[in-house]
């Protein structure tokens, strides 16, 4: 399942635990004022709930 657009950390888990295995993250990493920072933030949240969820 691949989910494009509106994910950020408010939601993220919740789409992870749906079954999203492809997430497509742009305003939440590129309207940031540091965008690898947000990312890594999005990366470390999906990759715990997936964790959480096997």
């Amino acid at each position: 399942i691949e989910v494009d657009g509106g994910i950020d950390l408010s939601n993220i888990a919740r789409v992870v635990s749906a079954g999203a295995e492809i997430l497509v993250v742009g305003s939440a990493i590129f309207h940031k004022p540091d965008p690898e920072a947000a990312t890594r933030e999005l990366k470390a949240a999906a990759t715990a709930t997936a964790a959480a969820s096997r």
